[in-house]
């Protein structure tokens, strides 16, 4: 796993992705602390770490567009799959290259915290480190359904586009379950939905039932990834 971990690092920072990802979250975290907090005169946090959610949605699935499908797409996935390699291992090293990368962009909010507090004297350090686990937590979970779609094509264009849609549905789907007058119907609904269990954290709510859902579904779709490569090995 080390070894494809490294692989992959060095993959993200020779090519621009890395770097543009990089860039647009600073930025664009930024802007809102700045045009928030500062301008706003008010340490809570809670505004940028939710509107962060829709750039998420898009700046993730380009940067796991390219972690499988790239692999299909120059035949180089042939190698790792012919190699006596578990394939568990390669999938978490490529997940980990990945989530390193999004942490780095989340690295931004500390010296956030850091002016604040500097600034005001106290925080609601509550609010901030269930806004924190609920970045890791959603950030990490999308990595997940990013790595899965790339495995299903060679095409990285396609990857990031069928990503953004398949997250975007998870998204809409709490806005759609307002409107169900049906009430086991919008339950089942809201259950699947990312953005309400998201939300609850940038309140400062650390709910174990959807700490336990973010994991399950990092799980879900990482073991998915790895029953792609298992398919694909079996079938050459």
């Amino acid at each position: 796993m080390g070894a494809i971990f490294k692989r992959e690092m060095k993959a993200y920072f020779t090519s621009p992705i890395a770097y543009i990802f990089i860039a647009v979250f600073y930025v664009y975290t930024g802007i809102n602390f700045v045009g928030t907090n500062i301008y706003g005169a008010t340490t809570d946090l809670t505004y940028i770490f939710s509107a962060v959610f829709t750039l998420m949605m898009i700046m993730l699935p380009l940067l796991t567009m390219r972690l499988m499908s790239e692999e299909k797409k120059q035949k180089t996935d042939q190698c790792l799959l012919t190699a006596p390699v578990n394939l568990a291992e390669i999938v978490m090293g490529k997940f980990f290259a990945a989530l390193c990368v999004f942490l780095i962009g989340m690295a931004i909010y500390i010296p956030y915290v850091l002016v604040l507090f500097k600034l005001s004297g106290s925080i609601e350090w509550p609010i901030v480190i269930g806004n924190m686990c609920a970045l890791l937590l959603l950030g990490a979970s999308f990595i997940s359904i990013g790595m899965f779609v790339s495995s299903l094509t060679e095409n990285q264009i396609v990857s990031a586009i069928a990503s953004f849609i398949f997250i975007m549905l998870l998204y809409m789907i709490d806005v759609l379950a307002s409107s169900i007058t049906v009430e086991w119907i919008r339950n089942a609904m809201v259950s699947i939905g990312f953005y309400n269990r998201y939300y609850e954290f940038t309140n400062g709510i650390i709910n174990i039932p959807s700490v336990v859902f973010f994991i399950s579904a990092i799980f879900i779709f990482n073991f998915l990834t790895v029953r792609v490569l298992e398919k694909r090995r079996w079938g050459e």
